[in-house]
């Protein structure tokens, strides 16, 4: 069935129940407020620590905006992009679009302008909707994108070249718009991207996104009494998928603006938290605080919380038995996915498999996998090769890139370019990534694009931007500097030269080196991370 199938079933079965609520600790004025509250204030008072909808009012909302949608001329097959951090508007935004049989396309809230413009342009975006963070970074492209598109402001303070949300939904029609959908029709983009710089579009139809809220569900057993809290960005799909579980069985979820210890337990306190899902480093950082004494246990209500589960990248099994030190009692499980897989799921670890703990896990439900060599054979038991994957929730290609889908999909089958084999349990455990890609804190860091920046620097020669493993973030970004003959660069002077890169996009350490290059001119990275992985590592059990 269509994924707004479970909104408008929710709607009439629990119409009156909470569905969603938005947590921002870092707002000074500690108001609780619904929804219908919030509408009613004035822009100044506009300081919410706390709002909340119920399922009925969730869809109101959505179909709000699909009937506007339609006024403006937005038809079957069109696109509309999303530009928001997480808030209570973005999955009625969301599903608004999807009611209209238009393709919903979240965008990462870390793109900066010209990244922007490049997705818009490539997803073929018909509206943009934005908020208020990102009103510069619109702003500077406001003229190039919105000759074809509209923009749409979610806030306060709408600025001149776009028009108001709240204003413009509020005549529409609450009634769901008379639109025909199927499992086959095209339902989303979300973007991903290799290390050869700006993403590409993965186009997914309604099925693909159905099958993860049953994934989701029977991975992790979500029922009605369930409360899901999640942090990571709704525009990734691991965070929607997961929230996919709480809309499968009409639970409640909450959408927690701060990643700080302190704030995610009492919000697992306060609001009665069954599920909790983290990565890597906010579950050190939970430990770190237990273990100092910053937090304390006993100062919060955790006894309901009874899930806590991690994807995104590798997790140490170190980190899982000093969790179960502290929290005995919790289930746990890790999961892996990619956009091209509809996010987390097609392989699962399993909260009855705690004892395999380092492996990612088995097969998902619904879902096969088989690791392959080169030629597309697969390999044998405890043999490396490449992870595939096939199941309802593999993309359909990459949108507008006939040349990459027919390079990742073959027969069905998406070959995920992770390396890993297969234990004698038959659990996967990866070993390498064929890409480049650096997983930091969860996210995504490409390595090109850091290099084709500090290659700007009237001293840079030549750079190479490599993945070092870090005990917090999974790993750090590296840069290798070979400087021009007859000049000189230190590293103060480089990281200052790098403050115009996005926070994240920062390397973590420089060093100064030759770049060594193969007979056809591509740098060895393998031969890079040898050697500063192994002087990493000296230099952590040094400083420890």
């Amino acid at each position: 069935m269509p994924i707004t199938e479970l909104l408008e079933k929710n709607s009439k079965l629990y119409g009156n129940d909470v569905c969603l609520v938005e947590i921002n600790p870092d707002l000074k004025e500690k108001k609780r407020v619904t929804w219908k509250e919030y509408e009613l204030m004035e822009p100044a008072s506009v300081t919410h620590y706390r709002r909340e909808i119920t399922w009925h009012v969730f869809d109101e909302k959505a179909n709000r905006f699909a009937n506007l949608l339609i006024e403006r001329g937005i038809e079957k097959g069109d696109k509309v992009g999303i530009l928001l951090m997480n808030c209570l508007e973005w999955l009625p935004i969301y599903f608004g679009i999807l009611k209209t049989g238009a393709l919903a396309v979240p965008l990462n809230f870390r793109y900066a302008s010209d990244e922007i413009k490049y997705c818009v342009e490539l997803a073929e975006v018909d509206i943009l909707v934005f908020g208020p963070e990102f009103i510069g970074r619109v702003e500077e492209i406001a003229d190039e994108i919105s000759q074809n598109r509209l923009l749409f402001y979610v806030g306060t303070g709408c600025p001149s070249f776009a028009e108001d949300y709240t204003e413009l939904t509020a005549n529409c029609s609450s009634q769901a718009p008379n639109i025909t959908l199927t499992d086959d029709d095209d339902a989303a983009i979300y973007f991903s991207s290799g290390t050869t710089g700006f993403p590409k579009a993965i186009l997914h139809k309604h099925r693909s996104l159905t099958h993860s809220a049953k994934v989701e569900q029977n991975h992790h057993g979500q029922t009605k009494d369930d409360v899901f809290l999640c942090i990571p960005p709704l525009y990734h799909t691991g965070a929607k998928m997961h929230w996919f579980g709480s809309l499968i069985s009409g639970g409640k979820a909450v959408l927690l603006r701060s990643t700080k210890p302190e704030s995610i337990l009492k919000a697992v306190s306060d609001e009665h938290c069954t599920i909790v899902w983290l990565l890597v480093p906010w579950a050190q950082d939970i430990l770190e605080a237990l273990d100092n004494e910053t937090l304390k246990i006993n100062d919060y209500h955790l006894n309901q919380w009874r899930l806590m589960h991690i994807g995104a990248q590798p997790v140490p099994p170190s980190l899982v038995s000093h969790w179960f030190s502290y929290f005995p009692e919790h289930e746990y499980d890790t999961n892996y996915g990619l956009s091209e897989s509809i996010g987390p799921g097609c392989v699962h670890l399993g909260v009855e498999n705690v004892h395999k703990v380092g492996s990612i896990g088995k097969a998902g439900f619904g879902w096969e996998i088989k690791i392959i060599d080169n030629q597309g054979n697969e390999v044998k038991k405890g043999e490396v090769g490449e992870l595939a994957v096939k199941g309802p929730g593999v993309m359909t290609c990459y949108y507008r890139d006939e040349k990459a889908t027919k390079e990742t999909l073959h027969n069905g089958w998406l070959h995920t370019g992770d390396m890993a084999q297969e234990d004698e349990d038959g659990f996967i455990l990866l070993v390498d990534r064929k890409k480049d890609v650096i997983i930091s804190g969860g996210e995504n860091l490409y390595p090109v694009q850091i290099e084709d920046f500090i290659r700007t620097h009237q001293n840079v020669h030549d750079v190479a931007v490599i993945g070092l493993p870090d005990k917090r973030l999974g790993e750090i970004a590296a840069a290798i500097i070979e400087t021009k003959e007859g000049c000189s660069l230190t590293e103060e002077e480089m990281n200052e030269f790098c403050l115009k890169l996005p926070r994240y996009k920062r390397p973590r350490k420089i060093f100064f080196e030759k770049i060594p290059r193969n007979p056809t001119g591509k740098i060895e990275k393998n031969t890079l991370r040898k050697m500063y992985c192994s002087q990493n590592l000296v230099e952590a059990q040094n400083k420890g």
